[in-house]
C-alpha cells in the first residue's frame, strides 16, 4: 500500500464498494467508487430509467444548537424562514460574497437545532468557517461518521416506502426523522441527479446494513462518482470547485434564486450590494456542442471571430441524450440562449451553442397544488 493510499479515509460502506467490484479513486480524501462493472454509461442510464444507489457518506453533515438564524451571518439564504419539516439549498459566502461553498440546511419538525450538509472536500474549512462567524451565537457540531446515502431514479419512491412506510409521502425539500430497515435515519426528500429521490442519514454502524437491503431490491444498482458527475451535468447542477468557487458571486454564477427575498430586500448578506446591484460582467451558461466531441474543463469558449469570450468549467457526454453537453462561463453579452459560439479544442474552432438548462427535465415530486 503506498503512502498516498494510507492516509485516505473510507466510508462506511468501503468494504461493500470492494465486494461489488467498485474501482476505487482517491476522491476529496477518501477511497471512493467511480464505478463498478456494469460501467459508467449503464449506471448513469439505470438511475434514470430505474434506480441507483450512491455512496455520499464523504459529504460533512452536523447540526448547529442555539441561535440558529445566526447562520444568515454566512449565507444570503432564509434560514430564520425556513418552516418545519423542511430543507433548503443555501451558498456560503466569503465576506466580499464571492462563494466558498454550497449546502443544505434543514429543519426538522419540533427540533431547535439545525440539520447541515456541505461538500466532502471543504467540510473541515467550511465548519471552521462558520463556528467562526458564529461567534458563539450558535454551536455547530460536527457528525463526520453518520453516513449518507442517496436513492435515485422513478424507482425510489417505490423502493424507499418498502423499508419505511409512509416515507413515499415526502414531496420535494421536506425532511423528517424515520426508520430504514429497522434503522433510525433523517430522510429528505432531495438528490443531486434531477430524479426524484431521496437522501438518507444514517449512523455509521447501520449504513452497510441498510445499503444491503435496498439494493437487494430488482432494480436497484449501486451507483459510482463517474455517473454521479454526468448525471448533475444533465441536471445542469453546479459542482464546487469547478462550476463556483471563491472566484464567483451568486450573480455570476446564475444562483440568485438561492437569495431569499427577504434577504434581498434587507441586502444583509456579505457582498449585498455588488451582487444584487451590479449587472455581472460574466454569467454561467449551458452549452451544446454541435458536434460529437466533448468539450473538457478548462476548454475556451470564443465568438464568431475568435475572440475568447470565456472558459468551460464542466464537459462531457451526456447519455441520456447521447449528445455532448457542458457549462462554463462567458460574457453577459453571450449568455442569451441560441447565441452561436465556438469551443476551441486543440487548437481548432468547433461549433456550439449556449442552451438553457437542465439538458435533462428535473423530475422532482412537488406539492400537488
Amino acid at each position: 500500500m503506498t503512502i498516498a493510499s494510507e492516509i485516505l479515509r473510507r466510508t462506511p460502506l468501503y468494504a461493500l464498494h470492494l465486494e461489488l467490484g467498485g474501482k476505487m479513486v482517491p476522491f476529496a480524501g477518501y477511497e471512493m467508487p467511480v464505478q463498478y462493472p456494469a460501467g459508467i454509461l449503464k449506471e448513469h442510464l439505470h438511475t434514470r430509467q430505474k434506480c441507483g444507489l450512491f455512496d455520499v457518506s464523504h459529504m460533512g453533515q452536523g447540526f448547529l444548537s442555539g441561535d440558529t438564524a445566526a447562520l444568515e451571518r454566512v449565507t444570503p439564504a432564509d434560514v430564520a424562514g425556513l418552516k418545519d419539516g423542511m430543507q433548503r439549498y443555501g451558498l456560503l459566502l466569503t465576506e466580499t460574497g464571492t462563494i466558498k461553498d454550497d449546502f443544505m440546511f434543514s429543519r426538522l419538525a419540533g427540533e431547535a437545532d439545525r440539520y447541515l450538509v456541505v461538500n466532502a472536500g471543504t467540510k473541515e474549512g467550511d465548519f471552521a468557517y462558520i463556528a467562526e462567524k458564529l461567534d458563539g451565537a450558535a454551536t455547530l457540531t460536527p457528525h463526520f461518521d453518520r453516513a449518507l446515502l442517496a436513492l435515485q431514479g422513478p424507482m425510489a419512491a417505490d423502493v424507499l416506502e418498502r423499508h419505511s412506510p409512509g416515507i413515499s409521502q415526502l414531496t420535494f425539500m421536506q425532511v423528517v426523522r424515520a426508520t430504514v430497515a429497522g434503522a433510525a435515519a433523517i430522510i429528505s426528500r432531495t438528490g443531486y441527479t434531477g430524479e426524484d429521490g431521496f437522501e438518507i442519514s444514517l449512523e455509521g454502524g447501520d449504513a452497510e446494513r441498510v445499503a444491503r437491503a435496498l439494493l437487494s431490491e430488482e432494480g436497484v444498482m449501486p451507483i459510482g462518482l463517474g455517473a454521479r458527475d454526468s448525471l448533475r451535468l444533465e441536471a445542469g447542477l453546479c459542482l464546487y470547485g469547478h462550476d463556483i468557487d471563491e472566484t464567483r458571486n451568486p450573480a455570476e454564477a446564475a444562483l440568485m434564486w438561492s437569495i431569499g427575498k427577504r434577504r434581498k430586500e434587507a441586502k444583509d448578506f456579505p457582498g449585498a450590494a455588488k451582487i444584487i446591484d451590479a449587472t455581472p460582467a460574466i454569467k454561467r451558461v449551458g452549452i451544446r456542442p454541435e458536434g460529437r466531441a466533448p468539450a473538457r474543463e478548462g476548454t475556451e469558449i470564443a465568438d464568431k471571430q475568435g475572440r475568447v469570450i470565456g472558459k468551460v468549467t464542466s464537459g462531457g457526454f451526456g447519455p441520456s441524450l447521447n449528445a455532448p453537453i457542458a457549462m462554463g462561463y462567458v460574457e453577459s453579452s453571450f449568455a442569451t440562449i441560441g447565441t452561436p459560439v465556438d469551443l476551441v479544442v486543440r487548437g481548432k474552432a468547433l461549433p456550439a451553442v449556449v442552451a438553457s438548462m437542465p439538458f435533462v427535465p428535473h423530475t422532482y415530486r412537488r406539492p400537488q397544488k
